[in-house]
C-alpha cells in the first residue's frame, strides 16, 4: 500500500490551480452564444425571481434539467448582480481543475512524469477544451465520476479512510447536475473497479445502495416536477429526462457511435489509449505491476461508460466526457514503462505529434489568415507565440532532458493560445446575437407593441434573443405565413431575412425592414406591422 506524501498532495493542488487559471484565462465579458445561451437565461431569470427547483424560461419551469447547475451560476453571479461569462463558466472550470488534481494524485505515486503527461493529453483533447470553457454539465459529471472512482481506489491503495458517506453525497451531486445518468455513470465506474478486484461484498452493497438511492432520487424528482408545474409538466420531465433519451425522440445515433466518433472527438487520448491497451495486453510478465493494474482499472471504468451510454438512443459527443480522464491516463502509460519496443515506438509517435503541433497550428493559421483576412487580421502576436513555442520544441531534439515534458507543454500552450486568442473571438463574432437583439429591442421600447418571433422556436433561436434582454419579456411565436397573416397590428416582427421572401403575395408583402443585421450567423430583419 502506498501513502500519498504531503508533497504529492501539495503538487496536485498546484496542478489544479494552474489548470483553473488556464481554463478561465481571458474570460469575463463575452456575449453568450450557442448552447450557453440557455443556461445564461436560466441564471438570469433566477437572479430576477429567486431560486427554483427547476430552471425557468419565459417564467415557466424547464423540464430538461434540474436547477442545481443553474444554482451554482446564480450563487457566483450574486456578487456581480448579473450573469457574465466568468460566473457561468467557472463551475465547468472548477470541475476541470478537480479532474486535473485527481489525475495527478492517482499517477504521481507511480511517476510524476506519467501524471504530467496524462494531464497534457487531457488538455490537448478538443472536446475537453471546448467544454471546459463553456457551461458543461457533462464536465461537472466527469469530475464527480472521477472523484467517486478515486475514493474507491484511494481506500485500497493509499490507505485512505472509509468514505462511503462522501461517495453517496457525490452520487447525489451527480444526480442533481445531470439527472439519472449523473448517478448511474459514477456508480458504474466504481462497480467496475470492485468487479476487477473481485470485491464482491463491496460491489453488491454499493450497487444495491446506489440503486435504492437512484429510485429515491427519481421519485423525489417526479414529485417536485408535479409540485412545480402540475401533471403536464411532470409528463414533460418524464419525456425529456427519461424516455426521450432512451427511445431516440431527442435524437438518434448508432450503437457504435461513441466507439467510432471518439477517434476524432477525443483524439489524441482515445485512439492512443486503444493502441496502448493492445501493447499492454501483449506486455511481458516482468512489465506487470501496480501501474499496469491501474491502467486496467481505468480501461474497465472507461469501457463501462462507453457501453452504458451506448444503450440510450440519444447520443452526443460531450456525454462521454467521464471516459476522457481514463483514456488520457492509459494513453500516457508508455512514458511509465521502461522496457518494450512497442512502448518505445508509441513514445516516439506521441512526442513527434507534440513536436509538430505548434508548427502545424502556425501554418494553418497563416493559411486561414490569407483566406479570411477580415476575420483574422490581428493574429500576428499569436503567430509569434507559435513560432517561439515551435523553436522551444525543436530545441529538445538536441537536449533530451525533460524532452517529453517540454514537448507536451509546447503543444498545450500552442493549442490553448490559438483556441482562446483566435478561435473563440472569431466564433463569437460569427455567432453574435447581442448586437442585433439589443438594437431590435431598443426599437420595440421606443414604440411599444407586442413582439412576434417568427420561425425562431421557443426553445431554439428565441432563447438566443431572450438572453440579451435584461428584463422579463413574453414574446409571441409564429411558425407559418398563415399565423403571421392572422396577426392584428400593431406588432413588431423579427425573422430571418429568407423568411421575408415568403411574405410575397400576402397581405404582409409591403412590409419593409426597419432594422437589418447579423444574428447567429444569419441575416435577420425587424418589421413593424401597423394597426389596420
Amino acid at each position: 500500500m502506498i501513502t500519498l506524501s504531503p508533497a504529492i498532495r501539495r503538487q496536485s493542488l498546484i496542478a489544479g490551480l494552474l489548470a483553473l487559471l488556464l481554463f478561465v484565462a481571458g474570460v469575463y465579458g463575452q456575449a453568450p452564444i450557442g448552447f450557453d445561451s440557455r443556461f445564461f437565461l436560466f441564471a438570469q431569470e433566477m437572479l430576477r425571481h429567486g431560486p427554483t427547483v427547476f430552471p425557468t424560461t419565459y417564467g415557466e419551469p424547464y423540464a430538461d434539467y434540474s436547477a442545481l447547475s443553474t444554482l451554482l451560476i446564480w450563487l457566483l453571479s450574486l456578487p456581480f448582480g448579473a450573469v457574465n461569462t466568468l460566473t457561468a463558466w467557472l463551475p465547468s472550470a472548477i470541475a476541470g481543475a478537480v479532474i486535473v488534481t485527481l489525475m495527478y494524485r492517482l499517477l504521481a505515486v507511480h511517476s510524476r512524469r506519467w501524471a504530467w503527461l496524462s494531464i497534457a493529453l487531457l488538455l490537448l483533447t478538443s472536446t475537453f477544451v471546448t467544454e471546459v470553457r463553456a457551461v458543461s454539465q457533462d464536465l461537472m459529471l466527469a469530475a464527480v465520476a472521477l472523484s467517486v472512482f478515486y475514493l474507491g481506489y484511494a481506500r485500497d491503495h493509499f490507505g485512505a479512510g472509509r468514505r462511503w458517506w462522501l461517495m453517496f453525497v457525490l452520487l447525489l451531486l451527480g444526480f442533481g447536475i445531470r439527472g439519472p445518468i449523473g448517478l448511474v455513470v459514477p456508480t458504474g465506474m466504481l462497480c467496475s473497479y470492485y468487479l476487477l478486484n473481485r470485491q464482491w461484498a463491496r460491489l453488491w452493497v454499493f450497487g444495491v445502495l446506489a440503486a435504492l438511492l437512484l429510485a429515491a432520487c427519481v421519485g423525489l424528482l417526479l414529485w417536485l416536477a408535479k409540485a412545480s408545474g402540475g401533471e403536464a409538466f411532470l409528463q414533460d420531465v418524464i419525456r425529456m429526462q427519461f424516455m426521450g433519451r432512451m427511445d431516440g425522440s431527442e435524437g438518434v445515433s448508432g450503437s457504435l457511435y461513441y466507439f467510432t466518433s471518439s477517434l476524432g472527438n477525443y483524439a489524441l487520448a482515445y485512439p492512443l489509449a486503444i493502441l496502448v491497451l493492445a501493447a499492454a495486453w501483449l506486455s511481458k510478465p516482468q512489465q506487470r505491476g501496480p501501474a499496469l493494474r491501474l491502467v486496467q482499472y481505468c480501461a474497465a471504468a472507461g469501457l463501462i461508460v462507453m457501453v452504458g451510454l451506448s444503450i440510450p438512443q440519444a447520443k452526443k459527443a460531450r456525454y462521454l466526457l467521464p471516459m476522457l480522464p481514463m483514456a488520457a491516463i492509459i494513453a500516457a502509460y508508455p512514458f511509465q514503462v521502461a522496457h518494450g519496443r512497442v512502448f518505445a515506438w508509441l513514445r516516439g509517435i506521441i512526442q513527434g505529434l507534440w513536436l509538430l503541433t505548434p508548427g502545424v497550428l502556425l501554418i494553418a493559421l497563416l493559411v486561414a489568415r490569407h483566406k479570411f483576412a477580415q476575420l483574422l487580421g490581428g493574429v500576428l502576436p499569436v503567430l509569434i507565440v507559435l513560432g517561439v513555442l515551435q523553436v522551444l520544441a525543436l530545441s529538445r531534439l538536441w537536449r533530451p532532458w525533460r524532452r517529453a515534458e517540454v514537448l507536451a507543454l509546447s503543444a498545450v500552450l500552442a493549442l490553448w493560445t490559438v483556441y482562446a486568442a483566435v478561435f473563440e473571438p472569431v466564433e463569437r463574432r460569427l455567432y453574435d446575437t447581442r448586437d442585433f437583439s439589443r438594437a431590435a429591442f431598443a426599437r420595440v421600447q421606443q414604440n411599444p407593441a407586442p413582439l412576434v418571433l417568427h420561425g425562431m422556436g421557443k426553445d431554439a433561436k428565441a432563447i438566443k434573443f431572450m438572453v440579451n434582454i435584461e428584463q422579463d419579456l413574453q414574446p409571441q411565436f409564429t411558425e407559418s405565413v398563415q399565423q403571421l397573416e392572422a396577426l392584428k397590428g400593431p406588432a413588431w416582427l423579427m425573422m430571418d431575412s429568407k423568411d421575408l421572401q415568403s411574405l410575397q403575395g400576402t397581405a404582409l408583402a409591403g412590409l419593409q425592414p426597419l432594422l437589418s443585421g447579423r444574428f447567429d450567423k444569419n441575416d435577420y430583419v425587424l418589421l413593424y406591422l401597423k394597426p389596420l
